[in-house]
């Protein structure tokens, strides 16, 4: 195998300097039975789990946190798009405010 020389490298900053842009506090809200079967189909077939791994996993660990940390956090959003991202209404509108937001 061949020996190659390199130069130095200088790594070179770029300072970019943003506007303050206030994006929307939303949250994306999936009615439960739609989260778990999600978090099901996703555990068991792409990560290999079983079901009962799973179901302890969302016992013990997700749907407590669920509770203690993103139900609360919904009474600080400016905008609650029920359907999940299947609501492609709502979240067109979003990106349609971010987008005039970000053009200012």
């Amino acid at each position: 195998m061949a020996t190659k020389n390199c130069r130095p490298v200088i790594p070179i900053l770029f300072k970019f300097v943003l506007k303050p842009v206030h994006i929307v506090n939303r949250v994306i809200d999936a009615d439960a039975d739609v989260r778990i079967l999600r978090r099901l189909d996703r555990d068991i077939t792409d990560r290999g789990r079983s079901f009962q791994s799973v179901q302890r996993q969302y016992l013990e660990s997700v749907r407590p946190m669920h509770l203690e940390f993103v139900e609360p956090s919904k009474r600080y959003a400016d905008l609650i798009i029920p359907g999940g991202a299947q609501n492609e209404v709502a979240l067109e509108a979003v990106v349609s405010r971010i987008r005039a937001m970000l053009a200012r």
